[in-house]
């Protein structure tokens, strides 16, 4: 007698295969769920959950200077953990949203705001959008009233129709 056919061997390596992704694929979902904790970027914990809410709506507002398009409260770099640690000393000290805010305006400039102000200065990043809205929108209606007022004056059979 010979030994188990080789489409018998295959199949037991496959299912082994199988059976050796499926494990590695557990233990690198146990491994992150256990580890999430330890990728955490900022643990900072108030006693008060009003502080605690106003410290993370701040940090979530605010830009890291250093990664542009990043929260100070999502960025790993030494200046947003500065940062975060600036405004948990301002929460601390009992400062309003807008104080946090105008004092970090007053130290880095307007781009430290996710949302920038609304004032004179900045009022064409605002208007913007809707000022080339409008004018894309009269731009068609001319185009697409002239097209008709050519079409009603076109009499000219098409080329296809003047060969028949």
């Amino acid at each position: 007698m010979s030994g188990p056919s080789r489409q018998a061997v295959q199949a037991a390596a496959l299912a082994a295969s199988r059976r050796w992704l499926l494990c590695l694929a557990f233990g690198v979902l146990v491994l992150t769920a256990v580890a999430r904790p330890a990728f955490a970027i900022d643990t900072t914990q108030f006693d008060d959950p009003k502080m605690q809410e106003q410290y993370l709506r701040m940090t979530h507002e605010l830009r890291c200077m250093q990664c542009l398009n990043t929260s100070i409260a999502d960025s790993q770099v030494n200046l947003a953990a500065d940062l975060r640690r600036e405004v948990y000393d301002l929460v601390k000290a009992g400062k309003t949203d807008d104080e946090i805010r105008q004092f970090m305006v007053a130290r880095y400039g307007e781009f430290i705001l996710f949302r920038p102000l609304t004032n004179a200065r900045n009022l064409w990043l605002w208007a913007g959008p809707v000022v080339f809205l409008v004018l894309g929108g009269f731009i068609a209606f001319r185009v697409l009233r002239q097209r008709s007022k050519l079409m009603a004056l076109d009499t000219e059979p098409v080329e296809e129709e003047a060969g028949r």
